[in-house]
């Protein structure tokens, strides 16, 4: 596969595939077959998916409440371990946002909650240091520039390679940077056919040199009818190369500038091998022009 980058030269550049993976979808709406997740991680990097990307909320909040917090980062921890490929793996997760009971969501950037998350994501996923850490979502209680000292404070406690932002709008990234600098790497947005308002957020990370990872990048994309109804040319492109339009609308995300490195999630083997595909499909001038005009 493909590669593109993550860091710089103070905190460190690594190579990772141009298609991550998304976690979520591991046990968001409740247990898989772990051989089956085991598959998925062996077949996402047999097909060179590198970066990998979970939480501290992610989970089965449905079925266990608040309870589940932490649930996703001990599942791939152990498949990880289990399969014996934490050398293979760039594993990136995030803090600041908890689950409540019957499944909710809810935010906490309190000093005290993010030096926590960090301390408890490093004993889950039993590493000495987290490879990327983001900062999940602003939270509307407090006062942003707080929260981006507390993230230099985490960014300096060695604890963490480097620190990424999630949810954020261009005017946060810029004053994150002005603090973190080369300490700040990553913005996570979501970013798909189906919502490109992140437009703005991708030119800014691109000017400041900052990987952009879209969260859902195949939101849209569900059945044929919303494929034919919404998205007419991603169907028509797909169709016309061969190949699905969930690897053309990858693709697409791709060329949107050189530092974008979505990651959609995948809970079978078959979903990731085909997302993965996406980093090797070169879409013409003339098809990014169809795309981005739809």
């Amino acid at each position: 596969m493909r590669t593109r980058t993550i860091g710089n030269a103070a905190v460190g550049i690594d190579e990772v595939g141009a298609i991550g993976l998304g976690l979520m979808t591991f046990d968001q709406t409740g247990p898989q077959p772990r051989e089956q997740l085991a598959q998925t991680v062996r077949a996402a990097l047999d097909a060179g998916v590198t970066l990998f990307d979970t939480a501290d909320a992610y989970g089965p909040g449905e079925l266990l409440g608040a309870a589940c917090q932490g649930e996703n980062e001990k599942l791939i921890a152990s498949l990880l371990d289990e399969l014996g490929v934490r050398d293979q793996v760039k594993l990136a997760t995030k803090g600041g946002c908890v689950r409540t009971d019957g499944g909710g969501w809810s935010r906490d950037s309190s000093p005290e909650h993010l030096r926590e998350a960090v301390d408890a994501s490093l004993q889950r996923l039993g590493v000495e240091t987290i490879w990327l850490w983001q900062h999940h979502r602003p939270d509307d209680t407090r006062d942003y520039n707080e929260t981006i000292g507390i993230l230099r404070e985490i960014a300096d406690s060695g604890k963490v390679r480097a620190i990424g932002l999630s949810n954020v709008n261009p005017e946060q990234i810029r004053a994150a940077h002005a603090v973190l600098g080369d300490q700040l790497v990553s913005v996570q947005n979501q970013f798909s056919p189906a919502f490109r308002s992140s437009q703005p957020e991708i030119e800014v990370c691109a000017e400041l040199g900052l990987a952009f990872l879209p969260w859902s990048p195949l939101g849209g994309l569900g059945s044929a009818k919303d494929l034919a109804d919404k998205h007419p040319a991603f169907a028509e492109v797909a169709t016309e190369r061969g190949v699905s339009p969930q690897q053309v609308a990858l693709a697409w995300e791709l060329a949107q500038a050189p530092v974008v490195i979505p990651i959609p999630g995948a809970k079978r083997p078959t979903s990731i091998t085909d997302s993965a595909a996406a980093a090797d499909l070169e879409l013409s001038a003339e098809e990014i022009a169809r795309l981005d005009a739809e």
